[in-house]
């Protein structure tokens, strides 16, 4: 990653903002929207601030001036003066997704907003307070935490009884607590890889990679492969697969 993604809650924070025009309303749009309280100067408790101005000399004095307060900077068009850039968003509250690009391509960016924007179903924001409400009912049906993250991924993936693209999921979580969940078996899966480039990864390697609860690998497999993997992922350095694997999703990367 050349950039690290964070969400900021900037809800009744103050958050500078320097400059006029069109730029600049598009930023405190944005302030607003995310419940923040729009300043014109340093004051207690900002942590970010935007810079909108024409003047590239003004633009650089004001963002050291901010900087050297500690508040981490965006100066519109401008990312080599940028602390963060502000990506482009699908709005699905609570769920947020954020496209971004460095700074590089605003217009790539908005490119991939829409094409998500175009598959997520309005009401998917309601299915994560749905989960947060029943996670004492899923701690009590599945008390082990492995267990508990099995059922939640089966039943989020695509086609499962609380897929995210469909839009009436948040009404079916009840459904799905009550209903018959099978055991989750063992499970031993081979990427065999074409490459050290993970772009040349095949859409189901990338899909096992993304679901795996164990990943098993030579010491040698790319780190850039290994970071396409869920984070929380358990890895095993080994010189073969296991023969009796872990509970859950366990691969095996194959070398090429």
């Amino acid at each position: 990653m050349e950039q690290f993604p964070l969400f900021l809650n900037l809800r009744g924070r103050p958050v500078v903002l320097v400059g006029e025009g069109e730029a600049a309303d598009a930023k405190a749009r944005l302030i607003v929207r995310a419940g923040g309280r729009i300043v014109s100067d340093w004051e207690e408790g900002a942590a970010v601030a935007f810079v909108a101005l024409a003047d590239e000399g003004e633009a650089r004095a004001a963002a050291q001036a901010l900087r050297a307060r500690g508040l981490l900077v965006n100066v519109v068009d401008r990312p080599d003066l940028c602390d963060f850039t502000t990506p482009a968003i699908v709005d699905r509250a609570p769920v947020t997704v954020a496209i971004g690009t460095g700074g590089a391509s605003a217009g790539l960016a908005k490119a991939v907003r829409q094409r998500i924007e175009a598959l997520l179903p309005a009401r998917l924001g309601a299915l994560a307070p749905a989960l947060h409400l029943a996670r004492d009912a899923m701690k009590s049906r599945w008390p082990a935490a492995a267990d508990r993250r099995r059922a939640i991924d089966a039943a989020l993936a695509s086609g499962g009884a609380l897929d995210p693209l469909d839009g009436d999921a948040a009404d079916k979580v009840d459904a799905w607590l009550a209903g018959a969940v099978a055991a989750q078996p063992s499970r031993l899966e081979t990427i065999a890889l074409a490459s050290a480039d993970p772009d040349d990864l095949t859409l189901r390697a990338a899909r096992l990679l993304g679901e795996a609860d164990h990943i098993f690998h030579g010491a040698d497999v790319p780190a850039a492969i290994l970071d396409r993997a869920r984070a929380d992922a358990v890895r095993h350095i080994a010189d073969a697969p296991p023969a009796d694997p872990p509970p859950g999703l366990s691969l095996w990367i194959a070398q090429p």
